[in-house]
């Protein structure tokens, strides 16, 4: 039996103003697939990651349509559940950046109602060695917190190597509940973390230097990375591989991007990237994690996982939509600027 990646999150669909060159009169909208997890779903099958996905979907044709394309893309889908009554919807502005002009539509989406005891855990991570989920799902309501949770414990129980996207999304912690409250008793579980400083402060409680940005240097940056890691390790045990992402604008819409790795009791940082310009902002840190999962996966060295997993999500960047098309030669020909 092969070893299976098993992502689980929420299946989305996006929204978006057709480019100014394209024939908007006709056709002034864009409709994308979406959701982080199958993001990096699509990404581990086009690089030859044997990867199903996990989520629960509406039984209608809209449903049956996205289930063909994820299985044309490589992706396993016989553990989508079908439930409820919508597949939630995002809106975004075409190339903004997800802190910017972005509108939730996602309320008593079939996922959203997802409970306790409706995945049979057992059967789904059969045939899985690695778990990959985000802090988005936790953030939508206390249920599907638990569903993670229940998840997580299954697959603990199996060995599985688990891994995490310290996505932070303002927008969804809107239940009661601090992200603070419920993201520890998750990532406790976690071999592999990826998130940056400002995402594990506000998940998990780590310090942060608040002034780290009146420095404007990179080596500062990267010294923080490396006291974030360390402390999460000391945190959460289990942990043996933490990642961080460093991406900034600048003066003349100028982009720089760099990342950090912290595992087997060494630190390593990438090569910097740098545009002048972005096509679609959205899907680099899913396209990111991608890259960790698939170098960790195929037993990369750190260094070069880590240089594969930046010069993906960099050339995400490059790409209209949510994820990527990118094969692995097209990959290592992304060229850093150091």
């Amino acid at each position: 039996m092969i070893s299976k990646v098993l992502c689980f999150g929420e299946l989305l669909l996006r929204v978006s103003p057709a480019p100014q060159d394209s024939n908007a009169e006709k056709h002034p909208f864009l409709l994308y697939m979406g959701g982080a997890e199958a993001n990096a779903a699509t990404a581990l099958a086009g690089w030859n990651v044997p990867v199903k996905y996990c989520t629960v979907l509406p039984d209608n044709f809209m449903s049956h349509h996205l289930i063909d394309y994820l299985e044309y893309k490589g992706i396993f889908t016989s553990s989508i559940l079908f439930a409820g009554n919508r597949i939630g919807v995002y809106y975004l502005e075409r190339g903004a950046d997800l802190k910017g002009s972005m509108v939730y539509d996602r309320a008593h989406s079939s996922f959203s109602e997802l409970k306790p005891g409706m995945i049979d855990w057992d059967k789904v991570l059969r045939d899985v060695s690695w778990f990959n989920f985000t802090a988005i799902s936790p953030a939508i309501n206390q249920n599907v917190a638990d569903v993670c949770l229940e998840a997580l414990e299954a697959a603990s129980r199996k060995g599985i190597t688990i891994s995490v996207d310290l996505n932070y999304r303002s927008r969804l912690w809107k239940y009661g509940k601090s992200p603070i409250e419920i993201m520890p008793q998750l990532v406790k579980h976690c071999d592999v973390i990826m998130g940056n400083i400002w995402s594990a402060n506000t998940l998990l409680g780590t310090k942060i230097d608040e002034h780290i940005h009146d420095r404007r240097s990179k080596q500062a940056y990267l010294s923080h990375a490396e006291t974030t890691s360390a402390e999460i390790m000391k945190m959460f045990p289990k942990c043996k591989t933490v990642a961080n992402t460093f991406r900034f604008d600048s003066e003349g819409d100028n982009l720089k991007y760099y990342t950090a790795l912290h595992t087997g009791g060494n630190f390593y940082h990438s090569h910097e990237f740098s545009c002048a310009g972005v096509v679609d902002r959205s899907g680099s840190g899913d396209c990111f994690m991608a890259g960790l999962i698939y170098g960790l996966y195929n037993n990369h060295e750190a260094q070069e996982l880590l240089n594969y997993a930046t010069a993906a999500a960099f050339g995400k960047l490059q790409e209209q939509g949510d994820a990527t098309g990118q094969d692995v030669l097209t990959v290592k020909n992304v060229k850093a600027v150091d």
